[in-house]
């Protein structure tokens, strides 16, 4: 048995911390998470098309529309044929999408994903 696990995180990007109501009130969560996904991906040089899921945590969607993380693939420019999951879960839900997303990626049930998450 190896040691030794293939999966690796090969970029990462964030957007700024804002207050309530403040400078990002006008912007919807799915707007600055596809902001964040395409940071993400062309830093690590990354092809939207290669993408085959997105998750995506989000604590609080109430107010959000249907399916956030579909929302922000699309926004990043992701296809339409790439699956996409919210997960919601009060705190960690961020975590929790890296850690199904290992496990999606040890199963061969995907080569190349997108994982975040916001509380917003």
């Amino acid at each position: 048995m190896s040691n030794s696990d293939p999966i690796v995180i090969v970029s990462c990007a964030r957007t700024p911390m804002g207050g309530l109501q403040g400078d990002f009130a006008t912007v919807t969560a799915s707007e600055l998470g596809g902001v964040a996904i395409r940071a993400a991906l062309e830093h690590g040089r990354v092809a939207a098309e290669d993408v085959d899921e997105v998750i995506m945590g989000n604590v609080l969607p109430a107010g959000q529309g249907q399916a956030p993380a579909r929302q922000a693939a699309w926004k990043a420019g992701i296809p339409r044929s790439a699956g996409a999951t919210t997960i919601n879960k009060m705190c960690g839900s961020g975590m929790k999408a890296v850690m199904f997303a290992h496990d999606t990626l040890v199963a061969g049930g995907a080569n190349v994903m997108v994982v975040g998450g916001w509380k917003a």
